[in-house]
C-alpha cells in the first residue's frame, strides 16, 4: 500500500509541477519576470558543482523537487489526509523545503527579506504545485477507498482519546 502511494504521489507532483510550471509561464509573459536559477544554483552547492546558472540542473531541480516532495503528499493522501487542508499543509512542506535547501546553501535568502512581488510570485506559485499535486494525488488514493485516517474519523469524527486504532 505504502510503495504504491510513492509512486502516485511521484506522478501526482510531476502533474503539480507541469502546472506550476505553466502557470510560470503565464505569469511571466505578463510581468516579464525571467526564469530564476536559484533551483540550479542550489542544486549545483548540494552536488558539489560548479556555480554556473545551467538550465538542465535548473530543470533537474524544478521537476525533482515536484516529483520527490509528490511522494509524499501521495503518502498523505493514502493515510486519509485529502482536500484542500492537506493541500495547505502540503503546501507548507513545499515552501519549507525550497527555503531549507537554498538558505542553507547560501543561494537564498529568508522569505521575509525578498521584495513583496517576489514573495507573492513564490507563494502563488508553489500554491498552484501543492493544489495540483493534491487534486491527482487525492483522486489516485480515493480509488483505493478510504485511508486509515478516514476511517478512524468515522468512528467518532475529531481526536479523541477513547477511540482506537481501527483495524489494520
Amino acid at each position: 500500500m505504502w510503495a504504491r502511494a510513492v509512486a502516485q504521489g511521484a506522478v501526482a507532483g510531476l502533474a503539480g509541477v507541469l502546472a506550476m510550471t505553466a502557470a510560470e509561464k503565464v505569469e511571466q509573459r505578463f510581468t516579464g519576470r525571467p526564469d530564476s536559477y536559484v533551483p540550479g544554483r542550489t542544486l549545483s552547492r548540494l552536488a558539489g558543482l560548479p556555480d554556473r546558472p545551467r538550465r538542465s540542473v535548473n530543470l533537474a531541480m524544478h521537476f525533482g523537487q515536484g516529483v520527490l516532495l509528490g511522494a509524499l503528499r501521495g503518502v498523505m493522501a493514502t493515510a486519509g489526509l485529502r482536500g484542500p487542508w492537506a493541500s495547505a499543509m502540503f503546501w507548507a512542506v513545499r515552501l519549507t523545503n525550497d527555503q531549507t535547501l537554498e538558505n542553507a546553501t547560501g543561494v537564498g535568502a529568508p522569505p521575509w527579506t525578498w521584495p513583496r512581488r517576489e514573495l507573492v510570485i513564490d507563494l502563488a506559485h508553489k500554491g498552484v504545485y501543492a493544489a495540483g499535486t493534491g487534486l491527482v494525488a487525492d483522486w489516485l488514493a480515493s480509488r483505493y477507498g478510504e485511508g486509515p485516517g478516514q476511517r478512524h474519523a468515522s468512528l467518532a469524527p475529531g481526536r479523541r482519546s477513547g477511540v482506537g486504532p481501527v483495524a489494520r
